[in-house]
């Protein structure tokens, strides 16, 4: 796969999660943020509200903190259209 096509394909997903209504379970917004930061490169800190939100935030970008933007984009790409296939 071209880069052009894995950033197409990352788009998508990313539009694909910005269109759905239902709320996502926690884990899984953990995992999409933190694969989604990694992709894009945007680094900044977590800035909710809520420290507790802040600590899992950075936990889950410190457990990918040794893959590639490619791979990155990737596993988000895996991770939603696995969940798009398999819930209910």
């Amino acid at each position: 796969m071209t880069n052009r096509d894995l950033d197409k394909e990352f788009q998508e997903a990313v539009n694909r999660v910005n269109a759905h209504i239902e709320p996502f379970p926690a884990d899984f917004l953990l995992r999409l943020y933190a694969y989604y930061k990694k992709a894009t490169n945007d680094y900044g800190q977590p800035s909710s509200k809520k420290p507790i939100i802040n600590a899992f935030k950075t936990n889950a970008l410190f457990q990918i903190k040794d893959i590639s933007q490619d791979e990155a984009k990737s596993t988000y790409i895996e991770l939603v259209n696995t969940y798009f296939l398999y819930r209910k």
